[in-house]
């Protein structure tokens, strides 16, 4: 059994995927195994992983018969993978040598930490740097509540989320859902159940360009890249989101000085939030009412 599995969801990655993969297999860290699970590209991708997987065992791929979406596709990765430590990655970000070493290290010397993850840059479609990712995910409170208050009020971009994870702790929660902005559920459930460790170094490169799903603006653009099946629905995505937040409060085991102190981080959200609650509400509605 690898220490660690890393997960690599794609579809149509031609382009960037062999600067991923190499990133990932030029790891100092060797304990690895690297699944690939392809969404029936219609591009070479199947190719280009097969030529890996015949040049390095630790390599698995596995092609779906049909385009699941982003999330079941994120989800299937981890269930087919065995390491005690996960990673997620993607086919157009660019790891460095000693990101695998520096997160399983971390894991390794502390128990309570469920997450570690590097300081990330944001490079173009050419490789070049282009910003530093804004930091602040180094979770460190013995508190949840104070952990999910400084990640509502620091989480940019979800570059934590391709951070090294505890997979027993990963395994308790839904994992990735199908709708707008799921890494954000998933994200603050995992820091209600433990530390998040931020390596002071830059290892981790995201790349954007014009094909990213990060770019789709609109929701419905994003709801059917998540999941094709639910193209063209209401999204609701603020309830949705608030939603998930009270359902992770219910499953993780808290203490109840810190339950209420969740509970009423997530009233204060919903206040915050209300005027787009209500616009949710009021547009969902017209726009039911335009579909019949």
């Amino acid at each position: 059994m690898p220490r660690v599995s890393v997960g690599l969801a794609v579809y149509n990655g031609e382009r960037f995927i062999n600067d991923a993969l190499s990133s990932l297999l030029r790891q100092t860290f060797d304990d690895f195994e690297l699944i690939i699970s392809d969404n029936a590209s219609t591009d070479h991708t199947e190719d280009i992983c097969r030529e890996y997987v015949a040049s390095d065992r630790r390599v698995r791929y596995y092609r779906n018969r049909r385009n699941l979406g982003i999330s079941s596709n994120y989800r299937r990765v981890f269930e087919l993978s065995s390491g005690t430590y996960f990673k997620w990655a993607t086919y157009d970000d660019v790891c460095a040598p000693e990101f695998l070493a520096r997160c399983v290290d971390v894991l390794d010397r502390d128990g309570r930490v469920v997450l570690a993850h590097p300081l990330a840059r944001v490079i173009d479609a050419f490789g070049d740097v282009k910003a530093d990712c804004s930091a602040g995910l180094h979770l460190q409170s013995p508190r949840p509540s104070e952990r999910l208050s400084q990640l509502f009020r620091n989480l940019r971009l979800s570059n934590a989320l391709y951070g090294v994870m505890r997979s027993d702790v990963l395994r308790q929660t839904p994992l990735v859902g199908d709708f707008p902005a799921a890494d954000i559920p998933l994200l603050a459930e995992l820091c209600l159940r433990g530390l998040f460790y931020e390596i002071p170094e830059f290892l981790f490169y995201r790349r954007v360009h014009t094909l990213a799903t990060s770019l789709l603006l609109d929701d419905q653009s994003q709801l059917k890249a998540y999941n094709p099946e639910k193209a063209g629905r209401a999204v609701f995505r603020e309830w949705r989101l608030l939603g998930e937040h009270y359902r992770s409060l219910a499953r993780v085991p808290l203490p109840w000085r810190e339950r209420v102190a969740v509970a009423l981080l997530l009233l204060k959200k919903g206040m915050w939030n209300r005027g787009e609650l209500v616009h949710e509400l009021v547009s969902g509605g017209r726009n039911d009412v335009l579909r019949h």
